[in-house]
C-alpha cells in the first residue's frame, strides 16, 4: 500500500446513510439494497450522530429486539470516530488495529463523505506495516498477523491491554466462576446462555452424542498401539476417522442446522475417543461416559475409572470453560481457514488439533511444571530464575503474545489451585512471586505476567490429570471454540485467500543450455540437465 495512498481513494462513496428516527427493519433494507455492512446516522438537520452496521442489527435480534417498531437510535454507536478525506490509509489501518473498529465515517468538513471499511483497506493488495516513523516499508503485513484483523466474529474477543476476554460479550472468568462447562456451551454454539429447559434439553442432546459410530471402538485400539504413540497425535487421527465414520459432509453442502448438529455430535466424541486412547494405551479396559455425569465430571470418571470428588470436578470444569475459546488464535484460525474451503468438520477440527500440537499454542502447561521440577525446592527458586533469565531462555507459563497485564485465567486459576491446596500449589505460588520479582530487577520495564500455563498445568495435576494429557485436555475444551467458530464461518463464508509477497529471483527465468525432458524407463518422467 503506498503510503500517499488517502481514505477517500477508498472509501465507499458516496456515503449510504441513514436518518436516527427511521427503524432497524428500515436500516436492514437500506444496507442490503446498497450492499454494505454499515451506514452513517444523521440527525435532522444532517449532522452525523452515530454509526449502525449489520452487527448492530444482528445483536439486537439476538436480544429479542423488534426490528420493526425499535429504531436506530436505540442500537447505533452515538459520537463515533471519523476520518478526514485527506486522512492516509495508514492512520485509518492504525484505528482499525488498536480500536477494533470494522466501519469508519469519513468527513468533508462536517459533512459525510463515504464511510470506509476495513475490508477497503484488505482489498488494496499489499497492506502496509504499522512501522517507526523513518523506515522503510516492507510491503508485508507484520509477521504473525499481529494486530490485522481477518474476519469477523460474534464468538468471543481478547482485549490484550485491558487483561480481559470475553465469550459473545460475557466475561469469560465471570461464565467460570458461576456457569457450568454445558450452560457456557450452549452459549458459545448457539449464542445465548441456556433456560433451564433449554439447558436440560441440551444437556440431554450432549450425553447422547457420546456414543461412538459403529467401527470406530476397534480402531481406536490400533490407535493407541501404534510406535511412536503420542495422545494428541492419536486424537488426531482418532478424530479423522471418526469424522469420516460420521459421513460428515462439506460444510458448503449443509444447513446451518446441520451443521450446528454435527459440530456438536463431534466436540462430544472428542472427550470419549481421547480416554480411550489413553486406557487403551496403558493397557486399561475402557470405561464408558457416564450418563448422569457433567462434561467435567465424565471425563474424569473415564480417565480414572472411579466417580471424581466434587471440588475436582469443579476445578477441572472451571479450567476447561477458561479455554474454550480465545479470540483469533492459531488453531481457530486454521478451522477457520479449512472451512472455508468449503470443507467438512471432521478436516478443520483435524488442522485445528494439528495447529494446536505446537509448543508455542498448546503445549506449555507441562513444560510449565517442568520447571518447577527442575527448580525441585523453594531455596532454590531464585537462583534458577535468576540463571534462566540472564541466559537469555524464555520462562514456560510467563508472558504472553497477547495479554500486556495480568491473564484473567492465570488469576482464576490461581484462585482454583489454592482451594485445591497442596504441596505443589504453595510451590507454584513462591515460584510465582520470585519469578516476577526477578524479571522485574533484570528486566525493568518490561512487565512479564503469569500466563494461563503456568497455574493451568498445577491444577490439572492436582486433579489427576497426566501430564502428557495436558494440551489433549485442551484440545477438548478447546473443540467448543473450534466448533463455534466452524459454524460461524461456514454460515457466512468467504474463500480465505490471501496473498503473499514474491522474494526469489526475478521471473521469468530462463531454462539453462541443454536442459530438456528426458523420458526414463519406468512410467515417470524427470528433467536431466546434459
Amino acid at each position: 500500500m503506498a503510503v500517499s495512498l488517502s481514505v477517500a481513494e477508498l472509501m465507499h462513496k458516496p456515503a449510504v446513510v441513514v436518518s436516527e428516527g427511521i427503524t432497524l427493519a428500515a436500516a436492514a433494507q437500506v444496507l442490503d439494497q446498497a450492499n454494505v455492512g454499515a451506514a452513517a446516522v444523521l440527525d435532522g438537520a444532517g449532522r452525523l450522530v452515530g454509526m449502525v452496521s449489520e452487527r448492530d442489527l444482528l445483536r439486537s435480534v439476538g436480544h429479542s429486539i423488534d426490528p420493526a417498531t425499535t429504531s436506530v437510535s436505540d442500537v447505533m454507536t452515538r459520537d463515533p470516530v471519523t476520518l478526514s478525506i485527506s486522512d492516509p490509509v495508514s492512520t485509518a489501518m492504525q484505528l482499525f488495529r488498536d480500536r477494533r473498529f470494522r466501519h469508519l465515517p469519513v468527513l468533508d468538513g462536517s459533512k459525510v463523505a463515504g464511510v470506509l471499511s476495513i475490508r477497503h483497506v484488505v482489498r488494496v493488495a499489499q497492506i502496509e506495516e504499522v512501522r517507526p516513523a523513518g523506515s522503510a516499508p516492507s510491503g508485508l503485513a507484520p509477521r504473525g498477523l499481529e494486530g490485522v484483523a481477518v474476519a469477523e466474529t460474534s464468538v468471543g474477543d481478547v482485549r490484550g491491554e485491558e487483561g480481559f476476554f470475553h465469550y459473545r460479550g460475557y466475561n469469560a472468568v465471570d461464565l467460570a466462576r458461576q456457569c457450568s462447562f454445558e450452560q457456557v456451551w450452549h452459549l458459545l454454539v448457539n449464542g445465548e446462555l441456556p433456560s433451564p429447559s433449554e439447558l436440560a434439553n441440551f444437556s440431554a442432546r450432549t450425553v447422547a452424542a457420546r456414543r461412538l459410530p459403529e467401527g470406530v471402538a476397534d480402531l481406536l485400539r490400533q490407535i493407541a498401539a501404534l510406535p511412536n504413540y503420542t495422545p494428541l497425535a492419536a486424537l488426531r487421527s482418532a478424530v479423522s476417522l471418526t469424522a469420516s465414520a460420521l459421513g460428515t459432509q462439506p460444510t458448503l453442502d449443509l444447513s446451518p442446522e446441520q451443521t450446528r448438529s454435527d459440530c456438536l455430535r463431534l466436540a462430544a466424541l472428542v472427550p470419549v475417543l481421547l480416554m480411550r486412547l489413553h486406557r487403551h494405551h496403558r493397557g486399561m479396559s475402557v470405561v464408558d461416559a457416564d450418563p448422569d455425569l457433567g462434561y467435567a465430571a465424565a471425563y474424569l470418571h473415564m480417565l480414572t475409572g472411579t466417580r471424581p470428588e466434587p471440588g475436582a470436578a469443579r476445578a477441572l470444569e472451571q479450567y476447561l470453560i477458561l479455554t474454550m475459546d480465545h479470540g483469533f488464535n492459531s488453531s481457530t484460525f486454521t478451522s477457520r481457514v479449512i472451512t472455508s474451503t468449503g470443507s467438512d468438520i471432521g478436516s478443520a477440527l483435524t488442522g485445528a488439533i494439528g495447529a494446536l500440537a505446537g509448543p508455542l499454542h498448546g503445549g506449555a502447561p507441562s513444560r510449565a511444571l517442568a520447571m518447577l521440577d527442575a527448580i525441585g525446592t523453594p531455596d532454590r527458586a531464585e537462583e534458577y530464575l535468576r540463571a534462566e533469565i540472564q541466559a537469555g531462555q524464555r520462562l514456560m507459563g510467563f508472558g504472553h503474545r497477547v495479554y500486556k497485564t495480568d491473564d484473567p485465567r492465570s488469576t482464576l486459576l490461581r484462585e482454583v489451585a489454592t482451594e485445591l491446596g497442596g504441596a505443589q500449589v504453595d510451590f507454584a505460588r513462591h515460584v510465582e512471586s520470585t519469578a516476577l520479582r526477578v524479571l522485574e530487577e533484570l528486566k525493568p520495564g518490561r512487565r512479564l505476567y503469569t500466563n494461563v500455563e503456568f497455574y493451568a498445568g498445577v491444577v490439572m495435576n492436582s486433579v489427576g490429570i497426566p501430564r502428557d494429557m495436558f494440551t489433549p485436555t485442551f484440545a477438548c475444551s478447546r473443540t467448543v471454540g473450534w466448533t463455534a467458530a466452524i459454524a460461524e464461518q461456514a454460515a457466512n463464508n468467504r474463500l480465505i485467500r490471501p496473498s503473499a509477497l514474491y522474494t526469489g529471483p526475478p521471473p521469468p527465468r530462463p531454462l539453462p543450455d541443454g536442459y530438456a525432458r528426458v523420458a526414463t524407463d519406468g512410467p515417470a518422467a524427470s528433467l536431466l540437465s546434459r
